[in-house]
């Protein structure tokens, strides 16, 4: 089997015979098992608790005014990512649940355990030159403690929600997700100390710098954990194997954000952000399409195997595994009776499950992915047969 793409990861174990076509299966299975595709409750329970601890905290020391104004401007940047994230989520959208968790983990816990930390080291900085203790604070401990704050919620999400982390893409949208949720209560902190102690003018420039010059900054640093993480998952790594990979991420996240601190604490910001953060977000951009383009090749691949044995034609494989296809397709649907082209976004969906499914059960990772793709295969067929049936 050939894997030509860089990002690509060889099988690592024998793929499970795919069963002869059969004509048609009549009642649509339900979907696999949630288990190891949605985070735990107690988890929520635990962001929960965190959360009234965090507002309680905002509330306080920076008022309820200022608080909920600068909530609402921490909204519209998070608004925007959040799109941007949907949009590369799309080949084959995560789990709802595992989303919400890795944005309430950035929102809540990691900003919590940063917050805790910057009171653990405040006596220590205090003794210290004050602009030395900024410098240290900004380019030092601040990448250190939010990366690996934020790291621990994209590991928590390999660990719960392991049957749905697939490879690299899953890793950015987790770790863009964690990122997104981290830099929206952290927005709320700065716009509202910008108001309280500058005004509307402060805010403004703050919002200027925060939320439209650098909405995607915490997102790229924790794509890169992210990232790290995929690879492992592709490959097949438990989570002991996935630690090297998992610290490798979280160093290469606090390089940048290092980085990017320091551009702003020791150089001129405007003219590093010209000559190396734009540059790099729109490396960061490719790196995206190229694992979105991988992620469609694993899906040809994927489903060549149930062309060979009969299950799909050759147009349908291509129709589902490239974005001209589908959209081509969904547009073809809108013009049936009735406007199916809600059905046809239904076979999508379960044809690339069943792909996913079957990819992970090749790598050998998922004991139970092979009655995944079991259950995805029927499901794809009656999808199939509402779309074309009368």
């Amino acid at each position: 089997m050939a894997f030509p793409s860089p990002l690509a990861q060889p099988p690592h174990a024998a793929p499970a015979p795919v069963p002869a076509a059969a004509p048609h299966l009549a009642v649509q299975p339900p979907a696999p098992s949630r288990r190891g595709r949605s985070a735990p409750l107690w988890l929520f329970a635990i962001v929960v608790v965190a959360a009234l601890g965090l507002a309680a905290y905002l509330l306080t020391f920076l008022g309820v005014a200022a608080s909920v104004v600068a909530m609402v401007l921490a909204l519209l940047p998070l608004t925007g990512v959040l799109f941007a994230v949907h949009l590369v989520d799309r080949w084959e959208p995560e789990p709802r649940s595992l989303k919400i968790a890795a944005v309430a983990w950035g929102a809540v816990i990691a900003v919590g355990l940063a917050l805790l930390v910057d009171l653990l080291v405040a006596p220590v900085l205090g003794v210290i030159d004050p602009a030395r203790a900024d410098a240290l604070s900004a380019v030092i401990q601040a990448p250190i403690v939010e990366e690996v704050a934020k790291g621990l919620g994209v590991f928590a999400i390999f660990l719960f929600g392991r049957r749905a982390f697939d490879g690299p893409v899953d890793g950015v949208v987790y770790g863009a997700l964690v990122g997104a949720g981290f830099a929206f209560t952290e927005n709320i902190l700065y716009f509202a100390t910008s108001l309280l102690e500058g005004g509307v003018g402060a805010t403004t420039t703050t919002f200027a710098l925060r939320g439209i010059l650098s909405p995607f900054a915490h997102v790229m640093f924790t794509s890169v954990t992210g990232y790290a993480l995929g690879l492992a998952a592709r490959a097949g790594a438990r989570p002991g194997a996935a630690l090297g990979p998992w610290i490798a991420g979280m160093v290469g996240g606090i390089v940048l954000h290092g980085l990017w601190n320091g551009s702003a604490v020791f150089a001129d910001f405007f003219a590093l952000y010209v000559t190396l953060q734009v540059p790099l977000f729109i490396g960061f951009v490719i790196g995206v399409l190229l694992l979105r383009r991988e992620e469609s090749r694993l899906t040809w691949e994927r489903l060549d195997d149930y062309v060979v044995a009969g299950w799909f034609s050759p147009a349908e494989r291509d129709m589902l595994a490239t974005a001209r296809g589908r959209r081509a397709a969904v547009a073809w649907a809108r013009t049936l009776p009735g406007d199916r082209s809600a059905r046809m976004k239904a076979f999508i969906r379960e044809s690339t499950s069943l792909a996913a499914a079957r990819q992970r059960a090749i790598t050998g990772r998922d004991a139970r992915a092979i009655d995944d793709e079991r259950i995805f295969l029927a499901r794809a067929v009656s999808a199939r047969a509402a779309l074309l049936g009368p």
